[in-house]
């Protein structure tokens, strides 16, 4: 492609000035579960890029693993409580339908630095959760920018805290991760300045989600008469015996006649996800393009794959990226009118709907002449340049929801430090995704203190500490029968316990471990 270099610089003065991540101490090898669910690991490996699975201990949740993350973020850059506006959370792994997770957060933080800085030092800071499956922290990303952006003095936190959890044995279950990273957003940022323009494609579509279920009364009853091999009671007779009353005891005299359930593991169609995960991210990009082109800072003919240094994108499993950006690569080299010829050195056809009975079919045939692109040199050394250093990352961890398009960033930045690139005044190009759906395209430049702050990421040290689990102790953690932790909390937030019982009943409680083995401190 041709040098296109007349993008102007971004003028912003908000951004990234440090990031931090959470990784949980416990591991599945990637190896482990393909040898129980009898899949070739090559084919999860080298396929798909995967290669230890994080795992969330019975004390961490997306609470502790974000407030673990915060307070590092607060302790390196000696920040003042009192001076943080507001703590964003951007999540799919809420803990309540109501308490957003952020006060969670909020009161872990809190009670941890109150003697230093006052009981009431985060009485001022805004918390909110932001949830839209995967694309939600970039939400909460773009929302404290542009309330940064209004005065300088304003200081805020983004917090992104997945964990991906899927049923046994599906399709979707090998690419699970947990984690949760912070970022401290504010202006003159030592990282990355993020510039205010922004592409947006948003449809509402049925791709993958987390229905509330509803199951009547009467079918657990039934079922436990079916279990117990009772067949001469009927359950409507057994409901009868519940007394009719409005004070609720149970779980069957409850006012509702159906209860609600809504489970951590999500209904999803892993293809048409990847379908409209494609198709958003083409219009983000699309919609990001014209804005660009409308403020004369992008020529029509030109290509932001030149001026992108680096591409991130949202990976809900390591090599997603590379997989999904064939389509806009194309539109690249249509735009510069060099697919023609492109096309026909490496015998490539695009199909034309006109030639198939059904959408169905078309998308089938697009997807395989898509597919095909990507086993092209020229793509794969856009792959090797633009996209690769994200994986290495998201290869180790697994999904992480919110938090992957982040963890993508700071996988590229690790890798950059070690290799001791010159990346200062380069461009990032963003590709996030939300199921549901809808995707948002962004681009930051990192900034001269890019590698000071990138050296302290310290992924490497945190993947190093782990350790590996065996599949059946796995099992036990997302069966929830694990009831003790793994590995005992050691310098860091825990949940504690879950009220039982009363007017209080699902509150959580969490305190602050000093060291392992040492006595809590309520937190």
């Amino acid at each position: 492609m041709p040098n296109s270099h007349n993008h102007a610089p971004c003028t912003a003065r908000a951004g990234i000035d440090d990031l931090t991540v959470y990784i949980p101490r416990l591991y599945l090898p990637i190896t482990e579960l393909a040898k129980v669910r009898n899949i070739a690991p090559e084919k999860l490996q080298q396929g798909l890029g995967l290669i230890d699975m994080a795992l969330a201990d019975v004390h961490e949740d997306a609470a502790t693993m974000a407030a673990n993350a915060v307070r590092q973020l607060i302790d390196q850059n000696n920040l003042d409580p009192r001076r943080i506006g507001r703590l964003y959370l951007g999540t799919e792994s809420a803990l309540d339908g109501a308490k957003p997770t952020a006060t969670y957060i909020l009161e872990m933080l809190r009670r941890h630095y109150r003697d230093t800085y006052g009981p009431d030092c985060f009485l001022h800071c805004d918390v909110v959760d932001l949830t839209f499956a995967c694309v939600g922290a970039v939400d909460a990303l773009h929302n404290t920018l542009d309330w940064v952006r209004h005065d300088p003095e304003r200081i805020g936190i983004i917090v992104a805290s997945d964990i991906a959890k899927y049923e046994l044995g599906s399709t979707g279950e090998y690419t699970q991760g947990a984690g949760a990273m912070a970022l401290l957003i504010k202006h003159q940022p030592r990282l990355m300045a993020i510039d205010d323009v922004w592409g947006v494609g948003t449809r509402s579509v049925h791709d993958f989600f987390k229905p509330k279920k509803h199951i009547s009364k009467i079918q657990i009853v039934e079922e436990v008469l079916r279990l117990v091999g009772i067949q001469h009671l009927e359950a409507e007779v057994v409901l009868a015996q519940v007394p009719d009353t409005l004070e609720t005891h149970g779980i069957l005299d409850d006012n509702d006649d159906a209860l609600t359930i809504r489970k951590d593991t999500p209904t999803f169609d892993g293809p048409y996800s990847n379908w409209c995960y494609q198709n958003r991210i083409r219009e983000a990009y699309l919609h990001f393009r014209a804005q660009m082109e409308a403020q004369g800072r992008l020529r029509a003919d030109a290509t932001l794959l030149n001026h992108w240094r680096r591409l991130i994108f949202h990976l809900p499993y390591a090599y997603h990226g590379k997989r999904i950006f064939s389509e806009i690569f194309m539109l690249e080299l249509q735009r510069t009118g060099q697919w023609s010829d492109w096309a026909r050195a490496h015998q490539l056809q695009e199909p034309d709907p006109s030639n198939f009975e059904n959408e169905n079919a078309y998308q089938k045939a697009y997807e395989e002449f898509l597919r095909l692109i990507t086993k092209t040199p020229d793509y794969n050394a856009i792959v090797k340049t633009h996209i690769e250093p994200s994986h290495w990352a998201s290869g180790h961890v697994g999904n992480v929801y919110s938090c992957s398009i982040f963890l993508a960033l700071a996988s590229t930045l690790e890798l950059a430090t070690r290799q001791e690139e010159d990346l200062q005044g380069q461009s990032f190009g963003f590709i996030g995704y939300g199921s549901g759906s809808k995707s948002k395209v962004f681009e930051g430049v990192l900034q001269p203190q890019w590698r000071e702050i990138a050296a302290g990421i310290g992924l490497q040290k945190q993947l190093d500490r782990r350790t590996a689990v065996d599949y059946a102790t796995y099992e036990r953690l997302h069966r929830g029968r694990q009831l003790h932790s793994v590995l005992p909390p050691d310098q860091e937030f825990a949940l504690h316990h879950v009220t039982a019982q009363g007017n209080k009943t699902g509150a959580r409680y969490y305190h602050f471990v000093k060291a392992m083995l040492a006595q809590a401190v309520e937190a």
